[in-house]
Parts: structure tokens; sequence; C-alpha cells
């Protein structure tokens, strides 16, 4: 599949302080930011590609209500360390938007309760409202919220492109063997610079 900015959008993925920051709520839990971080750079590539080519940019944040009421067994069962923290509150600095990739006024933000981007948000009526049926996405973690967005995403027939050095996961296998899984049935595995070139030949 040829990448293209015609009917295209950025996703950016979850890049919020929590996950990013040695101060952020998953460092605290046990969750090395420094694992992530590698995607940052690679983002803010595709974000200021995207911005230049006049391409949508899209930002999700995983958040939760104070209490977790909306949280199911992921923080109240799960992983009841998350709680403890008090990770990813709405409203909190931990729940933003990290400012090394931080959204412009006007830009979508799709705040969601769970891995995928599509579970129980507004993101499927933006994309239409767009015009948008190809997707490139970027952010963390691989295994988790970028894979479930990337299944979720190509089970509705978007054409999705995950990108392999702007995405990033805690273990290097779980983010190579998100990768092989999403290039093998759900869509295509790309590099910055591909998209960068695709964007602006």
């Amino acid at each position: 599949m040829t990448l293209t900015r015609d009917a295209s959008a950025l996703l950016v993925i979850d890049m919020q302080n929590g996950f990013l920051d040695a101060k952020g709520s998953m460092a605290a839990i046990g969750m090395p930011a420094d694992q992530l971080q590698p995607s940052i750079a690679g983002t803010q590539r595709l974000i200021e590609s995207a911005r230049a080519a006049g391409v949508p940019v899209i930002f999700t944040r995983y958040q939760y209500m104070p209490g977790y009421a909306d949280g199911g067994i992921l923080p109240n069962e799960l992983v009841p360390a998350m709680r403890e923290a008090d990770a990813l509150v709405t409203g909190t600095w931990d729940a933003e938007v990290a400012d090394v990739v931080a959204p412009r006024e006007g830009e979508v933000i799709i705040d969601k309760a769970r891995p995928s981007s599509f579970y129980g948000t507004q993101l499927e009526p933006v994309l239409t409202s767009l015009g948008v049926r190809n997707l490139v996405l970027c952010g963390v973690t691989t295994n988790i919220c970028v894979e479930t967005t990337a299944r979720d995403a190509g089970q509705r027939d978007y054409r999705v492109h995950v990108i392999s050095d702007a995405c990033a996961e805690y273990e290097q296998a779980r983010h190579e063997h998100a990768l092989n899984t999403i290039g093998f049935t759900f869509g295509w595995v790309n590099t910055v610079d591909e998209v960068v070139q695709a964007w602006h030949p």
C-alpha cells in the first residue's frame, strides 16, 4: 500500500506525561519512562510533517474519572497500583499530552478509558467528518494502545500504517511482536522517513 496524504490523518496515541515523564505515574509503578521516550523524536517529525502537508493531526489521551468509575478491570483489578498512584486521572498533569508533542489550538483530542482509540470515543465520527480513510499511527505503547487501535481500525477498513520508529514499548520483544502482528493482518508497518517522503514528494 502506497502512503498518501490524501484522505489521511495522523493519530498520535497517548503521548502523555504519565507515560513519557520520569515523574509520571507509570514510572512510579515500575514502568520506566526512558523505555518509551524513543518514540518522541519520530512523533515530533511526523507531527511537523503532517501540519506542513495539511494532514489532520489527532491526539488521544488515556485517562480516567476521579475514583476510576470508568476504569473497568485494568486499574481496579489487574493493575491496582495504578489507582494507588492516581494514574492518568482526568484534569491532572499526569493525563495531559506532553509538551514535547503538544497539540495546537484547534487540533482534535480524543479522550479514552480503554486501549482502543475507537472504544467509547468520538474518533470514528471525527474521521468520517474529515473524510479520512488512511490512518498513520504513532505513540505508546506499541503492544497495547497502538496495536489495539490498529486492530480496530483495520476491522473498520481503514488503511492503517503504524510507524515503527515513532512507537515504543516497555520491552523490545513486545514492540517487535506487535509490529509483526500488525503488518501480517491489520495494516502496514512503515518508518518516519517513508511517511515524510510520501507527504512531501
